[in-house]
């Protein structure tokens, strides 16, 4: 019996109890559409994440101060003021391959134009930090290395910022900005960067050189935290090495003791950011694979049914010449197409999914082909595997004993 022959025969019989068939694909439908909507959703999280941590910039290395304890808890890297100017000089002279370097001054302080007035984040940082950390310049220009040496009263402003202080379409540079009422000038609006990780908007923010961030607006004289950009990505473990090394040395730190410093790279910020968005990735696909093993078990049932139901048919065929070989064919490929076409349907709704979701929820989706094909080619295997039990057991019958079942 041709292929084609034994295809036709399988479509019609399945069509002969299509509402048994199309509940019977339900369960492969849901599958493929739970897989491929919860795997584009945690892929688009996934995508989110490497493109916030690409806006940190390229090669960039963050340097952190040490903790403080308080009260018996430790407030974490950064909140204690370990590093100095001469730590970033050394920095800058004596480990190989650093491209650039800048400290950081945070703080948040109310910013006033005229009659407006609000709280924003003001960030001290050396003429380099914008383009190490991938910042563009939407009008403008930075601050150079001559105004942070000179303490001036420079200012790049963040588009969100901006938009509060001077309005939605105007150019804010060459305007007087007040911080803790000291005049700053602002010299350059930056392009726009969104969200962070966190949630927290990136565009809401004043850059100024980080000698006039201490001199008159902190008062401190040490700092949190060091940026640090290698030439190439290749080089980033050495140049952290180095760091590590020349900062114990400076700081007098003996062997076996604790750091009082933490060195991170691009590459480490990365990892951590994405594992969460890697595991519940895989939570989600290996529980929407459940209803694929469901979607499979229902087949092997309503196969075995069939199988049942059509003995007699099984027998008329061997005794005009069918081999078992064909009825093993004609059964494993009704398995296949119910489990392939359930698979097509279900592309299609999961793909439909995670669109809505996008446009309505706003959450981030990436849909790969690979996951599509992949999704596929299981629910293709979900019917080989399920269906060639109930198929070898038709191929199986014998031809008599078939002939006199009621």
């Amino acid at each position: 019996m041709r292929f084609f022959a034994i295809l036709r025969i399988s479509l019609r019989a399945l069509k002969r109890n299509l509402l048994r068939t199309l509940l019977t694909m339900l369960g492969i439908i849901i599958g493929v559409a739970a897989v491929i909507a919860m795997v584009s959703i945690g892929n688009g999280a996934k995508a989110q994440i490497e493109a916030q941590i690409a806006s940190l910039g390229q090669n960039v290395i963050i340097v952190m101060s040490g903790n403080v304890r308080r009260g018996g808890f430790s407030m974490g890297f950064g909140s204690a003021g370990t590093l100095t100017i001469e730590d970033l000089r050394a920095i800058e002279r004596e480990v190989p391959d650093v491209a650039a370097a800048s400290p950081e001054v945070r703080a948040n302080a109310q910013v006033a134009v005229g009659n407006q007035n609000l709280g924003t984040s003001i960030l001290g940082v050396a003429a380099p930090y914008p383009e190490m950390r991938s910042w563009t310049i939407a009008s403008g220009a930075a601050f150079s290395d001559q105004e942070v040496k000179n303490s001036s009263k420079v200012a790049l402003i963040g588009k969100t910022t901006s938009t509060q202080l001077f309005g939605e379409d105007q150019d804010p540079v060459g305007q007087i900005i007040r911080i803790k009422n000291v005049p700053f000038t602002v010299v350059g609006l930056l392009g726009s960067k969104g969200m962070n990780m966190m949630g927290n908007d990136q565009d809401d923010i004043i850059m100024v050189p980080w000698t006039s961030a201490m001199k008159r607006l902190t008062g401190g004289t040490t700092f949190r935290n060091f940026s640090v950009q290698a030439d190439e990505a290749d080089q980033l473990a050495d140049v952290q090495q180095g760091i590590s090394e020349l900062l114990r040395q400076r700081h007098r730190i003996q062997t076996g003791q604790d750091d009082d410093f933490m060195v991170r790279t691009q590459t480490e910020i990365s990892d951590t950011a994405t594992a969460t968005s890697k595991t519940m990735t895989v939570l989600l696909g290996s529980i929407a694979g459940v209803s694929l093993l469901v979607g499979g078990i229902g087949i092997m049932n309503i196969m075995l049914v069939s199988v049942t139901e059509r003995t007699r048919e099984i027998g008329i065929r061997m005794a005009v010449g069918a081999k078992g070989f064909n009825i093993l064919t004609q059964f494993l490929i009704e398995a296949v197409l119910l489990s392939g076409l359930g698979g097509i349907i279900g592309i299609a709704l999961g793909v439909g999914t995670s669109k809505v979701l996008a446009a309505t929820q706003h959450w981030p989706t990436l849909t790969s082909t690979n996951s599509i094909i992949l999704a596929f080619f299981f629910s293709a295997a979900v019917g080989i595997f399920f269906g060639f039990y109930p198929a070898r057991k038709a191929a199986s019958l014998d031809p008599i004993d078939s002939l006199r079942y009621e």
